[in-house]
């Protein structure tokens, strides 16, 4: 969108309205949208407040909907998408129950193909060199150090 065009709130209104039927979004996305349409504070919050009270912007459903859609598609750990999610400015309460909707038992699977696939593509010859890369690989995508150090044990001794 042009940076020079202001819209008036009237305009601006079925424009968010699409913007958060198109995809899920979080409230810091959708205020950042406003803001670029040309809109003041004010006309700003108004419309936040209309799409969340309509349902169209929901901090929890967004955040459930974000952590189990980067924990099934890009296998990410919590820890990576409570990062994620806390740039985002969703809140504690919000993000703790999005983590706490990802099985436990799916989440450790994950982890071990995550952590096979790489180990398989090390090169190194010693062991010790490939659970390093290995530890900070997994680290890098959120898994917790305690998770990988089990991982460890069990699998590669």
């Amino acid at each position: 969108m042009d940076k020079n065009i202001k819209l008036t709130i009237q305009q601006s209104k079925p424009k968010i309205e699409y913007f958060c039927n198109y995809q899920e979004r979080c409230q810091s996305e959708v205020k950042d949208k406003l803001y670029s349409f040309g809109l003041n504070t004010d006309d700003v919050n108004e419309l936040l407040a209309h799409v969340v009270t309509s349902g169209l912007v929901n901090e929890e459903r967004f955040a459930i909907l974000f952590a189990g859609g980067k924990f099934r598609q890009k296998q990410w750990g919590r820890g990576r998408i409570k990062q994620e999610l806390k740039f985002r400015k969703i809140s504690d309460y919000s993000i703790k129950k999005a983590l706490n909707e990802i099985d436990d038992e799916a989440y450790i699977k994950t982890l071990e193909k995550v952590a096979e696939k790489y180990y398989a593509t090390l090169k190194d010859k010693l062991k010790y060199i490939k659970e390093q890369k290995l530890i900070k690989y997994l680290n890098q995508k959120g898994f917790e150090y305690d998770l990988i150090q089990d991982y460890l044990k069990k699998k590669l001794d």
